[in-house]
């Protein structure tokens, strides 16, 4: 008799991965800012006001752990540290421009729905120009 069960192999989906990758509520703002040359950790905190300052050195020590910044240790008093994008870091920053022009073309068509559909009273819907 012959068996005829499937068999599951574990793939890594190299789009889950680098969805994981980014994945937190602070990782995009804190690439954004270091892209534009915000480089210590206190100019992240100043650039994005509401997160906390232990979230943020998760954030950048899980995106330090993925390879896409990298930290550079000073050995000075009071002690310094300074993070910069990786060339990996680079190509997302390019990702995040081809991605942010698609929220835009997303953004008209919700905002073309809504106009079809407006919003009943109470619903929220505003639609900026």
């Amino acid at each position: 008799m012959k068996e005829n069960s499937p068999t599951v192999i574990e793939k890594e989906c190299p789009l889950e991965f680098a969805v994981k990758a980014i994945s937190g509520k602070w990782k995009i703002p804190i690439i954004w800012r270091m892209h534009q040359g915000e480089k210590r950790p206190s100019e992240l905190l100043r650039g994005i006001v509401k997160v906390d300052r232990r979230v943020l050195n998760q954030q950048l020590k899980e995106m330090q752990e993925a390879g896409i910044i990298h930290k550079q240790s000073f050995n000075e008093l009071p002690p310094r540290v300074e993070y910069t994008l990786t060339e990996l870091g680079e190509g997302l920053v390019k990702v995040l421009w081809e991605l942010n022009g698609w929220g835009r073309e997303l953004l008209k068509s919700e905002a073309l729905k809504q106009l079809d559909n407006p919003p009943k009273a109470g619903q929220g819907g505003c639609i900026e120009d």
